[in-house]
Order: structure tokens, then C-alpha cells, then sequence
């Protein structure tokens, strides 16, 4: 029998940015919510945040102060992770290192019921090998939000490999009452965001290192011809080149080193050296008072060079992933313009563009470079075949 979506106790742990917005979304749905973070001061200033937060809100009018004094009173403060035992879900959202993960789910199991959910908010990392600290691995899942909780509507759920389907059934109806679009990802690296995505930082580096284009020009190219909201180099500061690399290299360690996503050393320097986007008032552009954006070469030809490479790489990966199953064809779309804000889904925008078109642009790009980066997915290469254009 599933549970109710109503009344859950939900437990947060990590009072960053992401936990603080899953808490501060589980609160305003009606849910008692407990946020814990071993560092104290995080957890104070999350609790500041919050309130910044709801009463911007309140000045907008998109909620009542009422609303807003509920909410806040939903979240209690934890001091201990013993707080937890009357929790039904604890979502983890704590920083990206798989022991620390798997040492706070195998504390949790001496504290917890055995019918507490237990969920992890990785972006990148095994949902099963966390799991596999647990004696229960039957109840561990991944749900994978996105920065900002509280407004970007997509939810990757993960199952591990030992993921009982109730487990999934019983989170995926709790997240959906939220007023989220939930879909299915198989455990791999990178789920289908983080996977997907990456040709749309990692060949814009590229052309970039080739010297074919600075980063204004390949964002106004993306933006212009591809109708993106933001250029790869204004989103990856946006997200933070700290965050960005680390997923980056985590995909590609986690696929044995696969080409196709390794990361590049520009971004590399850039993490090195602090300089991790509009957060530290420098990425690749600078976000420092008083500095003039570059402006971009305003070039159709160049434009559309650099638009169809990467709109071909990225198309590739979404073939590849409907390929290996790791995810049915709905969700990839879906994931694409609900987690990413992509104009449209890469199936349909390789039909529009024309599947033959994308597989030459990747076979010459292979040609050229000889590099199993540029290799043309199998499914897409069937599918080339078998269509008449």
C-alpha cells in the first residue's frame, strides 16, 4: 500500500544552496521538515536565507505573509542526526564525495524506522554504490533536483540497482504532489541532465581552444542560431565552474575515461585558480563593477559552424542515451527542456534539422580529428539509414 503524499516528515541533510531550497519547497507544500548540517554556521545562515527568500515572495505577491510565517515554521533546526527517527523520506544534498555520502546513510540506518525512505540528491555519483552501505539498500533512491529547487521544475529519479519499484512508485507520487515533471533514469554517470549535457560545455571549450571563436562569440552563436537562453560560457559561470568541472571529471572517470566527456584543462585553470563564475566575480568573463562585457562576432557563417558542431554532439549523446536505455525517449526530452531549459527536445530537433545532416556533421568531425570523441551513436546511425530526407 503506498503512502500518503500528506503529512510526511521530511529530513534534509546539507544546508547549502540545494538543501535549503528542498527544505524550503518540502515546507511549503505543508510537510514538517528537519534540516541538519554539521556545520552550524551554514545552518544558521541557511535559515537567514530562507526567510530573505520567502519575504521577497511576500513582496512579489506570488505567496501571503501567512504562507510564508507557515512555511518557515514547517522547518525545524537539527542539532544531531538523531533528529531523524520520525522522518518518512531524509534527502541527502550534502558536497560530492561518495564516502561522505556513504558514511552518513549507514549512520542514519541506526537512527531511522525501517520504513523510512532514504535519497540521495547526487548529480553524478552511483546511486547504487551509496546504497551499498546501507543494510536496507532496498530503500535507497536517487532524486536529483535542480539549482534552484524551489523553481526549476525537472526531478531525475534514480533507482539503484537493488531500488525496490515501491520505493520509486511511493517517491515519485511525493515529488510529482510538488508541483514537479519527474522522470526515470537508469543508475549510469551523470543520470540524463549531466550526461546529455555535456558536449554543450565541453566542444564549446573546444572550439574555444582551437581558436575558431572567444566566448562571446560562441554564446551569441548558441543564443542567436540556436535560440538557447544562455551560451555555454554564461551558464557554466552561472552554475559555477567549481560545480561544473567536478561533474564534468566525475562523468568521466565514472565512464572509464570515455572521450566524449573528458574535461578540458581551460576550465581546469579556471577552477584552480578560484575563478568560479558570477559567485567569485570571475569565470571566463568578469563580473567585477565597472567591466564591459566583450562583444561577440556577430558572423552568421562562423555562427552556424558553431552551432551545428555542438547541436550535433549533443544530439548524439541523446541518441546515445535512448540507446543504452537510460532513459525511454519522453524523458529524455522532457529532461532536456525541463532540467536545462533546452528551445526543444534533441530527437525532435534532429528530425528538424535533418538526421542525415547531424550524422555528417559528426562522421566529418570524426574524419578529421580521428578521435573516438566524434564517434556517431549506433542508434543514430540507424536511424539516418532508415530515414528518407
Amino acid at each position: 500500500m503506498e503512502k500518503s503524499t500528506k503529512n510526511w516528515c521530511i529530513g534534509v541533510i546539507g544546508a547549502g544552496t540545494m538543501g535549503s531550497g528542498i527544505a524550503q519547497l518540502a515546507a511549503s507544500f505543508g510537510h514538517k521538515v528537519i534540516l541538519f548540517d554539521a556545520n552550524s554556521t551554514i545552518l544558521s545562515l541557511a535559515i537567514e536565507k530562507l526567510e530573505k527568500s520567502l519575504d521577497a515572495l511576500v513582496q512579489k505577491g506570488k505567496i501571503t505573509a501567512d504562507s510564508a510565517k507557515t512555511t518557515l515554521s514547517n522547518i525545524h533546526n537539527a542539532i544531531s542526526l538523531n533528529e531523524f527517527s520520525k522522518c518518512d523520506l531524509i534527502i541527502e544534498a550534502v558536497i560530492e564525495e561518495l564516502e561522505i555520502k556513504k558514511e552518513i546513510f549507514k549512520n542514519l540506518e541506526d537512527i531511522i524506522s525501517p520504513a523510512c525512505i532514504l535519497a540521495t540528491n547526487t548529480s553524478s555519483l552511483s546511486v547504487t554504490s551509496i546504497a551499498a552501505s546501507c543494510k536496507q539498500v532496498e530503500r535507497v533512491v536517487g532524486i536529483h533536483f535542480f539549482n534552484p529547487a524551489t523553481i526549476m521544475p525537472l526531478v531525475e529519479m534514480v533507482p539503484g540497482i537493488a531500488t525496490a519499484k515501491s520505493i520509486v512508485n511511493e517517491s515519485r507520487i511525493l515529488i510529482d504532489s510538488w508541483n514537479k515533471t519527474t522522470v526515470i533514469a537508469k543508475d549510469t554517470p551523470g543520470f540524463i541532465v549531466n550526461r546529455v549535457a555535456r558536449p554543450f560545455y565541453g566542444e564549446a571549450i573546444r572550439i574555444y581552444e582551437e581558436g575558431i571563436a572567444d566566448f562571446a562569440t560562441i554564446d551569441w552563436a548558441m543564443k542567436e542560431i540556436g535560440g538557447f537562453k544562455m551560451g555555454p560560457f554564461e551558464l557554466m559561470d552561472f552554475i559555477g565552474n567549481d560545480i561544473n568541472f567536478k561533474v564534468t571529471e566525475t562523468v568521466w572517470t565514472q565512464l572509464f575515461y570515455d572521450d566524449r566527456y573528458k574535461p578540458s584543462l581551460t576550465q581546469k585553470r579556471l577552477y584552480e585558480a578560484g575563478f568560479w563564475g558570477r559567485k567569485k566575480g570571475r569565470g571566463y568573463y568578469s563580473y567585477v563593477e565597472g567591466d564591459i562585457m566583450p562583444e561577440p562576432k556577430k558572423d552568421k557563417a562562423l555562427g552556424e559552424k558553431i552551432f551545428f558542431r555542438i547541436i550535433a554532439m549533443l544530439i548524439n549523446e541523446a541518441y546515445d542515451a535512448w540507446y543504452l536505455r537510460i532513459a525511454s525517449q519522453e524523458d529524455l526530452e522532457l529532461a532536456m527542456m525541463k532540467g536545462v531549459n533546452y528551445p526543444k527536445g534533441l530527437i525532435k530537433w534532429s528530425e528538424e534539422l535533418g538526421l542525415q545532416k547531424t550524422l555528417n556533421i559528426l562522421m566529418e568531425l570524426h574524419s578529421t580529428y580521428l578521435e573516438n570523441r566524434y564517434r556517431p551513436s549506433m542508434l543514430l546511425r540507424n536511424s539516418a539509414k532508415n530515414t528518407k530526407e
